[in-house]
């Protein structure tokens, strides 16, 4: 078995808590790593895990877990717990997973999962829109669809994943995140397989030749992908095509490492916006 054999990958570190006394990982934590790799597998497939199973009306259920060891990782390896969707049957799918440090084999699993009712415990044929998405993936297709387009095409996609995120989650005020700029703006949404809006931002003439990108927000449990990227990418886009010549946003300063990455640099300083600490920030086009 060998790393290209797996599209998906879940990079960790061993932790000293991990280590047993011969000063190595403990076999149990092994079951944990891969356990915790199939959730970084299923937001890889764009897919919010809870609100996928409740939309979809059942859950699944682990038949089968058995774990193979060929050597052992050490306090502080970096690993890559390696996953992949092997079979799909009428109500049971197979998961296999291989933990590497580099290129060497440490472990190897199988993971068997059943998809069930959820109140009556009893097996249920596998949805298809759920195998389409298990089948697509594995094949390298892209998880997602990106859309640009007005307020009055988007709104409804936009505002309650905007309402979540800006006015629940961060407690941002309602009269302060709705605006008139959104009836002007270009906005950008992200939306899965299933349909469901993930992540989301918007595009606003701030002066000649110059954009202002906002309201820029991902789902919580998809945070960490790359669907904040392809937003901010695309309306970085936009503003070029339209013949911008530069950007600027207010970033969150939890958030600022994010932008650094996509060549925004801080510019004056920190100040208070919803409660929130923020830093101007430009990016020339």
């Amino acid at each position: 078995m060998k790393r290209q054999d797996f599209r998906f990958s879940h990079r960790m570190r061993v932790r000293w808590v991990e280590v047993d006394m011969q000063k190595i990982v403990f076999n149990g934590h092994y079951l944990m790593y891969f356990d915790t790799a199939v959730t970084d597998y299923w937001r890889n497939l764009a897919m919010p895990y809870a609100d996928t199973m409740h939309q979809l009306g059942g859950d699944l259920y682990v038949k089968k877990a058995s774990v193979e060891y060929h050597a052992s990782a050490e306090m502080d390896d970096y690993l890559d717990v390696c996953m992949r969707c092997e079979r799909i049957g009428n109500s049971s799918m197979t998961f296999v997973g291989a933990i590497f440090r580099g290129d060497e084999l440490l472990i190897t699993s199988e993971l068997v999962y059943v998809y069930a009712d959820p109140v009556a415990k009893k097996s249920q044929s596998i949805p298809a829109p759920l195998r389409e998405m298990l089948e697509g993936f594995e094949r390298g297709e892209d998880m997602v669809q990106l859309h640009l387009g007005s307020w009055h095409d988007f709104q409804k996609l936009a505002a309650p994943l905007r309402t979540e995120v800006f006015v629940e989650e961060q407690k941002v005020p309602a009269d302060m995140e709705w605006d008139h700029d959104d009836e002007t703006a270009l906005h950008c949404v992200v939306i899965n397989r299933m349909g469901m809006v993930l992540a989301t931002g918007r595009l606003l003439q701030h002066a000649p030749g110059v954009a202002r990108i906002g309201r820029m927000a991902v789902k919580k449990q998809m945070r960490g992908s790359d669907l904040g990227r392809r937003v901010l990418h695309a309306l970085m886009a936009a503003a070029k095509e339209r013949g911008d010549t530069q950007v600027v946003l207010h970033a969150q300063c939890s958030a600022e490492g994010f932008y650094k990455r996509s060549g925004f640099v801080p510019h004056g300083l920190i100040f208070e916006e919803a409660g929130i600490a923020h830093i101007e920030m430009v990016c020339q086009l």
